[in-house]
């Protein structure tokens, strides 16, 4: 993990074209390769971000008066991220390690756990492959087997925003770099989904998955629905 406090401006171009001007802002580059840049007010989401895989290289920077520019380019995509930095005010690099997950209590865990050990509540021929399958960005909630044999990643979330299908969006990147894996689809499953939340994972490829607490403790017999 490094850190980076600095003053700089910010030019995405790709699918789409955003634009920072400069100011003062926080860098944050991870061990997976992700690049955040966010402000110190407004919200926790970064400004701006560019996701795994990709490359930075550091490059001279065109303006006089900057010290060097960070072009974040996607390995896939071909998007860019390229941050002009002007100033540096303070800096740090410390390996974090593996992280051992989110300790997930209450309704998400039980609903995990009910999950688990009703595959087949969410059709014939699913399969649990493993619960909390680590990876080095987390543990998977569930890895489970489709009928067809295909691998998916189910992320559950007690109520499904947009934040947990971009975990979910991070978890099946990692999984398709294993070729023991791949192909690897994802399931994003919550007892409430969201309308971005739905629309941004059925863009993304995705199936949601509505779960009833009751039903998957047994006290409602019907069948759960795909949507």
């Amino acid at each position: 993990m490094r850190l980076v406090l600095a003053e700089c401006s910010v030019n995405y171009v790709g699918r789409l074209t955003a634009h920072l001007p400069r100011a003062p802002r926080l860098l944050v580059v991870k061990a997976d390769g992700s690049v955040l840049v966010h402000s110190d007010g407004g919200s926790y989401k970064p400004l701006n971000w560019m996701a795994p895989p990709c490359t930075l290289a550091i490059e001279p920077a065109e303006a006089e008066d900057a010290l060097e520019m960070w072009k974040v380019t996607h390995k896939k995509t071909g998007d860019s991220l390229e941050i002009t930095v002007f100033e540096i005010f303070e800096e740090m690099s410390r390996d974090l390690g593996i992280d051992p997950g989110l300790q997930k209590a209450g309704v998400e865990a039980h609903l995990q756990a009910l999950l688990a050990e009703n595959m087949a509540s969410i059709g014939e021929g699913w399969k649990l492959v493993r619960r909390e399958y680590p990876t080095a960005i987390g543990p998977v909630d569930i890895l489970a087997k489709n009928p067809e044999g295909e691998t998916v990643a189910i992320e559950i979330k007690r109520r499904g925003e947009i934040d947990g299908v971009e975990q979910l969006t991070r978890y099946v990147e990692l999984l398709n770099r294993d070729p023991l894996l791949a192909p690897v689809t994802g399931m994003f499953a919550a007892q409430e989904i969201k309308p971005q939340a739905r629309t941004l994972a059925r863009d993304r490829g995705f199936e949601c998955l509505t779960l009833d607490y009751d039903e998957l403790r047994g006290i409602d017999n019907s069948e759960l629905r795909l949507f």
